[in-house]
């Protein structure tokens, strides 16, 4: 038991100090947008691949700022939340699990008075990412939801929602590895979901 409470708190403490070097939301969109500009994309690792699929999510997600809601019910839970909590996600731009999640989180944080949406890039800060690994990989985004009352994280969330992770796990238990066509399979049930199973997932931290 000692041993898991300074695991924690080395966590926790580094968490708090990654807070500090962590952007809003909407420096995070500009950000990507700059990349879709300039043809490349955030992160240690540039080629055509990964500048593409920025172009493709920043697409996605300036269409699911516009067109992501959340239902009234949740809406009302949120505004009548008090806790204070910061969200930390943990992303790139080229990811298209986030390009899918990162807007409904916004949601979430715009709906909360009490909480405050930062982000931070995966490949800037490995130290980080490594105490949240899903799985033993680098998985993103990861939503890290801090209480600035506890000064502690309670709730993981990520890399995708409930269902797709399962999706996942259960494609690769059958095949071994995610090909191209799992992955488009993946994108036509983002589309067919809207959204609903993130939004199910994330109104658990209320």
């Amino acid at each position: 038991m000692p041993m898991k409470t300074s695991i924690a708190t080395k966590r926790d403490q580094l968490v708090k100090s990654k807070l500090q070097d962590a952007m809003s939301y909407q420096e995070y969109r500009e950000l990507v947008r700059e990349h879709r500009a300039a043809g490349t994309s955030t992160g240690s690792e540039q080629n055509e691949a990964l500048s593409n699929y920025t172009l493709l999510n920043d697409s996605r997600m300036k269409r699911l700022d516009k067109t992501s809601s959340l239902p009234e019910a949740v809406g009302a839970i949120l505004a009548k939340s008090d806790r204070p909590q910061t969200w930390l996600v943990i992303t790139e731009s080229w990811c298209g699990d986030a390009a899918q999640s990162m807007p409904v989180i916004n949601k979430f944080a715009e709906a909360a008075p009490n909480v405050d949406l930062r982000v931070v890039l995966r490949d800037e800060h490995p130290e980080l990412m490594d105490e949240f690994l899903y799985n033993g990989t680098r998985s993103i985004p990861v939503l890290i939801v801090w209480d600035r009352q506890e000064e502690a994280v309670t709730h993981i969330w990520g890399p995708r929602p409930s269902t797709a992770n399962k999706m996942v796990a259960d494609y690769k238990a059958a095949h071994g590895k995610l090909d191209a066509e799992f992955k488009k399979d993946l994108q036509v049930w983002y589309n067919k979901d809207r959204s609903a199973n993130i939004i199910s997932d994330l109104k658990q931290f209320f």
